[in-house]
This record gives structure tokens, sequence and C-alpha cells, in this order.
């Protein structure tokens, strides 16, 4: 019976494969406003995907839209798993790696892995909408976007496919001895009720400092000091993680997979695991954090970067410890606040907080490392907060179990059954599920994706927008001109942030003069008065340190001969524009 059900339900995968099941056609549907007509890569974006499931979507909507898709592995990880990067612009207009560039990634942290779905859904709209949203074609046509789904493949696999707390693995996979008894890894939690979560142990101990809530039976309340228990009343007490003692020497589920912190491991600031707990052994001995550095020193065109954490409902900027304050520079900041506060207003319930002041102090941070190391403007959004499931901030101790019963339906939570372990005897495992607390549910989810996508494209629009907005030209006499250009900022970001100018992370700006012979080149600080600062050495490219966001710099050449002028203007991270 077992043999003819198997070779059934292989003929149902056959016909699935074959025949599009529920296709429906245009005249089926309605096209609700802010989402694509008809994609070509259908996605449901109410669900979470494993590494595979991820590399099999960025490689349809790469195969979906070549125009504007190449699909890149930037190296493997620990596991040997290829780390995709989708990059993506309109690669039929102008030269994509000098459009000013946007870095997107997420779930380095393999627990929190909204931000791999975040990715993914910004990918998809961006090419699902082009040339059907004014907005979203200037976006493509003007910038590239590099766009790297999970930072940390490897145990996204492991916290998707094993089982696994809501919090764990937070880590990556490189083995770790945590107790120091020369194993490596040898006594995880173990899923002792088979239920593909690691939820909680509970015993009934005369003694113990709990009883069940009265009203819901799946909570336990627990005993204060002055409180007394009705005669009859059972207590308990917790005993911590489902799992035995694998090893034998008396501990339980004391050895880990890690634990390292792939978000402690970033070269700027960085401190030994003594000072910083979570650090490895070095900065970037991550192999995968390693893999995004050689990237993005590689693409000075990167302006803006954002990275997506779970969970609390947080746009995040650094600095990451208090030492560390003087690297933020006042007008830096001024950029940050705007494009920060911008995104409570898209992401309600969210909060726009700065990391050592309103957290706690983290050396060694990705967020840190892309500003300080390359004065890249960056944010780090944690995804999800509990204003979500009520539209409210009010507090509830209880809501998780709300939730459960009003919107999941129970789904979120293994009722207390008995088990029979072999250290503690007969005990009671139950609790939260791993896929609930710190992940959005499903039927959120989309919406979750959307405005964190809608945030990111606020910031990636106010990377350098430039053009030379005027020319005047003024006969001096005797064959010779004087030329002067205006070279406008159209955005909020400048060329250089403030760390940028600093430190000289990226070389200045080139203001090109071609077709005449040049005698003199300047910089012009005030028109009215005529200040200028000459540069007498090559003056046909004019080296401009800056130019300012929503901001005009002039230059000025007193040029001979009859040719007609040919103007450039060649930025690191801005861009090149002619005229």
């Amino acid at each position: 019976m077992k043999k003819y059900f198997k070779h059934i339900f292989a003929g149902f995968l056959l016909i699935g494969f074959s025949i599009p099941a529920f296709a429906q056609s245009a005249s089926e549907v309605f096209r609700a406003v802010g989402s694509p007509e008809n994609p070509k890569v259908q996605i449901s974006f109410n669900r979470y995907y494993t590494p595979d499931g991820l590399a099999a979507i960025t490689k349809k909507i790469a195969d979906a839209h070549p125009n504007l898709v190449k699909r890149v592995s930037i190296g493997k990880s620990f596991e040997g798993r290829e780390m995709y990067m989708l990059q993506i612009t309109n690669f039929q207009k102008g030269n994509p790696d000098r459009k000013p560039g946007f870095y997107i990634d997420g779930n380095i942290h393999s627990n929190e892995i909204q931000g791999a779905e975040i990715s993914i859904y910004t990918a998809w709209y961006l090419t699902e909408q082009y040339g059907a949203i004014d907005y979203i074609t200037e976006m493509l046509d003007d910038r590239i976007f590099y766009i790297l789904p999970t930072l940390n493949p490897d145990a996204r696999h492991n916290y998707m496919t094993e089982p696994n707390t809501g919090s764990s693995p937070r880590s990556g996979m490189i083995p770790l001895d945590d107790d120091r008894d020369g194993l490596f890894d040898e006594d995880q939690p173990d899923d002792l009720d088979g239920d593909g979560s690691i939820t909680q142990m509970r015993r009934k101990n005369p003694y113990g400092d709990f009883i069940l809530d009265p009203k819901d039976p799946r909570k336990m309340i627990q005993i204060g000091p002055d409180d007394e228990v009705p005669a009859g009343v059972e207590r308990y007490e917790y005993l911590g993680s489902e799992g035995i003692d694998n090893d034998g020497d008396g501990s339980i589920n004391e050895d880990r997979i890690g634990y390292y912190d792939p978000n402690r491991d970033w070269a700027w600031k960085w401190q030994p695991d003594y000072i910083q707990g979570g650090a490895y052994k070095y900065p970037f001995s991550v192999p995968e954090n390693r893999n995004v550095a050689d990237f993005v020193l590689a693409h000075p065109n990167i302006a803006g970067a954002q990275s997506y954490h779970n969970s609390g409902g947080m746009i995040l900027r650094g600095p990451g410890a208090e030492e560390d304050l003087s690297t933020y520079n006042r007008a830096d900041l001024r950029i940050y606040d705007a494009i920060g506060r911008k995104g409570e207003e898209i992401m309600p319930g969210y909060r726009y907080l700065t990391v050592y002041k309103d957290l706690y102090s983290v050396f060694g941070g990705e967020l840190d490392w892309f500003y300080g190391s390359r004065g890249i403007y960056t944010f780090t959004n944690e995804i999800f907060t509990n204003f979500a499931y009520y539209k409210s901030n009010q507090r509830d101790p209880d809501q998780s179990y709300k939730v459960d019963s009003d919107l999941l339906f129970g789904d979120a939570f293994k009722p207390w059954t008995t088990y029979d372990h072999p250290t503690y005897g007969e005990i009671e495992i139950g609790g939260f599920k791993k896929n609930f607390g710190r992940a959005t549910p499903g039927f959120m989810l989309e919406e979750e994706l959307h405005r964190n996508m809608a945030f990111t494209m606020y910031h990636a629009y106010h990377m350098p927008k430039l053009s030379i907005a005027e020319v005047k030209e003024k006969d001096l006499g005797g064959g010779m001109r004087e030329i002067t250009a205006y070279i406008k900022n159209e955005r909020l970001m400048p060329t250089h942030a403030s760390q940028d100018l600093k430190y000289r992370i990226e070389r200045p700006d080139y203001i090109t003069i071609e077709g005449v012979d040049v005698q003199a080149g300047m910089i012009v600080d005030n028109e009215d008065t005529n200040v200028t600062r000459e540069q007498k050495v090559n003056p046909a490219k004019l080296e401009v340190n800056n130019i300012p966001g929503n901001s005009i710099v002039k230059v000025r050449w007193i040029v001979s001969g009859r040719g007609t002028p040919k103007i450039t203007v060649d930025s690191a991270k801005g861009g090149v524009v002619t005229r």
C-alpha cells in the first residue's frame, strides 16, 4: 500500500512541474496599486526561503531580466556555498561600474531571517517595475544596486532545517570549543519531542518557583517572595532548552554551534573577544565577511548601504561605541538624521536610534566599518516590532500568547507534553516555536518587506546625482575666453562623506575640459567677489575635494582656440556626466 501511494505522489509531482497549477489570465486579476501588473517571476512573499531556495530565486530573476540583472558569486561560505549577489541596473545605459552604487545585505545573524526576503523583494520589485514606474526606471538608469540576500548561508540553512530556538544559531558554522573540553559543538540542544523546534523543559517540583497560570495553562507565573501558593496547586521549575547531556560532563546544551558573532568581526575599532564578546580571531577572520569586504573595496562607487537584522523595529546608525563618537561628523549626522526620520514615517512603529547610546556598545560592527573605513552612509534596520500585531505601542506581557490565540490560531505554541528525560526523569516539553517571535508572521510579511524596501529606496535616491547645470562663456579678447561651469549635486549626500574627506579614503572629483587650449584653471569660491583658487598643475583637469549635497560647485577656465569645449565631471561615488 505504501508503495502504491508513493507512485501516486510521484505522479502528482510530475504533473505539478509539467502543468502550471492555478495559472491565471490577465482577465482574471486586477492589479493592486504599487504592485507589478504581470510579473515575469512569481514569488510568494508570505514565507521564508532556505539558501537553496534563495539561490534558485536569484537565478530566476536574473534569467527573466538579462538587461537589468547580473548574478555573480562574490565567494564561498565556510561550508562551500556560493554567495550569490544580484547586480541590478540598466546595463544598456552607461557604464555600470561608474554609476553611484548602493549595497544591500541581510541575515548576517542566521536566525535574523527577514533581511534575505527584503533583499529578494527589493530585487524583484526593481526589475518587475522597471519601465512601469518612472521613479524605479530613473533609479536603475542612474544607479546600480548590489544585493546580497544572505551573508550567512551556512547557518541560515542550519536554522531552517535543523532543530533550533528562535535565537539559534546566531553565529556562523565554524566549530568552536565553547566549554574547552577539547571537543567542538558536541553538546547542542536536542529536539526531544521531534517537532523541529527547540522549546523549553519544565518539571513539577514542590519547591519550584513557578505555577501554572489559572487563566491560561500555556503560561507559567513566577512566585513572588511574599506570595502564598494555595494548597493543592502544583509548583514547577524551568530546566532550560530541550536537550540531554550528550558528552557526559554533567552539563546540558553547554557547547552549541559557534559561538562567535559575525557582526563583531569587521575591521573598524575591532576588539578581541575578552573586550568585545563574540569577536573571532582577528578582523575579517570570518570568510563570509571577507568576501563582502573584498567586494566593497573593489567598488569605490558604493555611496550608500543597508544591512537588515531583526528584531525590535529600529533604524540604527553608528557609532557602535561611544569611543568612536568623533568619527561621525556633524555635517554627516544631518544627512543621517534626515533619512532616518523619514524612515520613521515610512515604517510606523520603527524608531531611529544610535547604537551606542540607545542600545549597547559594539566594536567591530559592519555598520561602522562601512562608514568609518569607507565613508559610506549606512543604516541597519532591526526588522519587526510588536506594534505591528495590534497597531499599538501599548505594552502587554501576555501579547505573545494573545497573538498565538487571536491571529495564529495556536500555530505558534507547542503544547506542553510529558517526556521521560534520562537525567531529570518525568518532565514536560513545550513553548513557542522557533519561527515565532523574531520572525514576522507570514500574513504580515509582504508589508514588512515593502516598507523596508521603500526606506532603502529613499536612502538610495539621495546618493549623489550630478549634472552640469550651466556653462557660461565670456570673450576676453585676443582670442581668449573665460568658461565657467556650474556643477550641481541634486541630492542630499555629498560626493565625499566627512569621514572620507578626513582620511582621504577616495580620490577627489575631477572636472575636465577638452577641445580647447587651457591657459588657467580655477575653483570659484565666490563668484560675486571673484574669489578663486587657481590649480597651476594640469589646469585642464581640476581636482575638487567634494561636491556637497543640494549645492553647486563652480569652476572656471581661461582658454584659447576656437574649438568647442567638452566638460566632464568624474566622481567615484557621484558618477560621470558630460556636456
